[in-house]
């Protein structure tokens, strides 16, 4: 086998040297180091291969040397992955520190991050984190993004640059988006409130701000306590921008518990302050570590303005989610159905979980009554409903399920209406569609994206003209739960707690913790808290919107929709 490597004969010499490699023959590494260096690409390659089966340090140099020269990216990776095979940190080191060549100091660096002996550490990376040298640059902080746990080592790093005078937007924003990768290291968390504390421009402020919330959405699982002081100042700001980016930080992640008090304290007074943005005041409620037990009449007013027709999908949205959770008395409820009254079918839902404290008849029925009242009670659901009605009395429950049964239709009442709805929605106008599209009343945009904008809760919509037929866009809308779409199936999580969370799973690949797109945002859930996950049967998206629309914003809808079979 070893004199079939000199084979004159191309095939037989790829035929030795792979069977060198399966057999691991020591003895044959000089005659592959010698096919390495002069054999074809295809020679090479398999030679690489089977040195990096053999596992003899000697065939480092080589290896590296080749690295240096222009390669395919198939032979790239077979000599970067012989270097890694042979697994020697301090032949690949000596190699590398020699190296003349970019290349060669890659495919080095790289073996040395990924080897099961690997020594490597920050130090020699940080230098090479602004190299002159684009190929050098893209590795170490190729290498560096793998390496979450060098924050501290990096801090230094981040804070020199910032601070640079001559420093650009452009590679400011650069910076801090690498910041993100170590986010949950102490000292990055420093580094960005002391930055955030010294900006000297809103620029400056509304980038950082940016970057914390990047990492408070990915990295952190509660705010860290030295961000609390300059988010708090942010947030009091009287720039309406700078007071914005700052509310999305505090409500990405909950404040720490020992914090949370005068944390939740701070968020109430800027909640009170009329002179701010509802926006700005519903956000901060939103932010609170508990929802809110009592509330008295300017909070009350608040709240109700927020779930008003005429706000916008954001505020109405932020609104309903509080009076979801939070805690009313009798006349607050009495009150309270009067929005149930004209709330739209994103709110409603939230809006009914709140009379689930009550108990009293007069309560429940003044529920009932404003619901049959309502322009949205076919978005009704009776998973939704039922648990709400289940302490009230017999009457309230009788009620209840009168209202389900007039709004409930078996599939053939489906089939029918859809047949019979069809053809009065024909000749529709893109452009009035795409209005309808982004209208408040229905707001698809807030869950559905077309090109670039839009939310990501529901399926992309850019091509959904190419795959769906007229019919089965128009029984998407008109009832979303009759199929989804793949990778977009509901399930139902059930925690220790007792709380139950309805979404689509964005993320389940995570070791400690799935994240769940619901029908308000995101919710991350440790694994160790959940006790029962299941596939659901309800859509995220409310049933009935079609009552919320005329024929011809119906027909104009359609036609916006089929017309994305080109593109957005």
């Amino acid at each position: 086998m070893r004199r079939a490597l000199n084979d004159r004969d191309e095939s037989v010499r790829h035929a030795a040297i792979h069977s060198a490699g399966l057999s691991r023959d020591i003895g044959a590494v000089p005659g592959l180091s010698q096919a390495l260096k002069t054999g074809s690409p295809a020679i090479q390659r398999v030679a690489a291969e089977a040195l990096g089966r053999a596992g003899d340090p000697r065939a480092v140099p080589d290896l590296v040397a080749l690295a240096g020269s222009p390669l395919d990216r198939v032979l790239e990776h077979s000599v970067t992955y012989a270097l890694i095979e042979i697994n020697n940190p301090a032949a690949t080191s000596d190699a590398a520190s020699r190296a003349t060549s970019s290349r060669s100091k890659r495919a080095a660096l790289i073996a040395l991050d990924q080897m099961d002996n690997s020594t490597l550490a920050a130090q020699p990376i940080i230098p090479l984190l602004d190299s002159g040298d684009p190929v050098l640059k893209e590795t170490a902080w190729w290498i560096a993004g793998h390496h979450p746990d060098w924050g501290s080592a990096l801090a230094g790093f981040f804070s020199s640059r910032l601070a640079r005078p001559s420093i650009g937007p452009a590679e400011r924003v650069e910076l801090e988006q690498k910041l993100t990768l170590f986010g949950d290291s102490a000292a990055v968390q420093q580094l960005l409130a002391s930055t955030l504390e010294r900006a000297s421009s809103q620029h400056d402020t509304l980038s950082i701000l940016r970057t914390m919330a990047a990492i408070a959405r990915t990295r952190i699982k509660t705010l860290p306590t030295l961000w609390m002081s300059p988010l708090l100042r942010a947030l009091s700001s009287g720039d309406a921008e700078t007071a914005s980016a700052s509310m999305s930080v505090v409500r990405a992640v909950p404040a720490a518990k020992d914090a949370a008090p005068g944390f939740n304290a701070s968020l109430l007074r800027v909640a009170r302050d009329e002179s701010r943005p509802i926006e700005i005041r519903l956000g901060a409620l939103a932010a609170m570590t508990e929802p809110l037990t009592s509330v008295d009449p300017p909070l009350f007013s608040l709240l109700r303005t927020g779930v008003e027709p005429g706000q916008s999908i954001s505020v109405r949205s932020t609104a309903a989610a509080i009076v979801e959770k939070a805690t009313f008395d009798r006349a607050q409820l009495s009150t309270l159905t009067s929005s149930l009254r004209t709330a739209g079918p994103l709110e409603l839902p939230r809006l009914l979980r709140a009379f689930g404290s009550a108990t009293d008849e007069a309560t429940g029925l003044a529920m009932i009554a404003a619901l049959n009242q309502s322009a949205a009670r076919s978005t009704v659901r009776a998973d939704v409903l039922r648990p709400i009605v289940a302490k009230y009395p017999d009457s309230v429950r009788q009620a209840a399920n009168t209202l389900l049964a007039s709004v409930t239709q078996d599939a053939a009442d489906q089939l029918r209406r859809l047949e019979a709805l069809l053809p009065t929605i024909q000749g529709g106008d893109v452009v009035r569609g795409q209005a309808v599209f982004n209208n408040p009343k229905v707001a698809c945009y807030s869950c559905h994206a077309i090109g670039y904008m839009g939310g990501r809760i529901g399926p992309d919509l850019t091509r959904i003209g190419q795959v769906r037929s007229e019919r089965d866009l128009l029984e998407a809308i008109a009832y979303p739960s009759a199929s989804f779409a793949r990778g977009y199936e509901p399930v139902v999580v059930k925690t220790r707690s007792g709380q139950v969370y309805t979404g689509v799973l964005r993320n389940n690949d995570l070791p400690d913790e799935i994240v769940l797109a619901t029908e308000r945002d995101e919710a991350r859930i440790l694994r160790r808290d959940i006790t029962e996950m299941q596939p659901g049967t309800v859509s995220l998206m409310p049933p009935g919107l079609v009552d919320q629309l005329t024929r011809q914003e119906l027909a104009d809808l359609l036609a916006f929709l089929k017309a994305t079979r080109s593109g957005a």
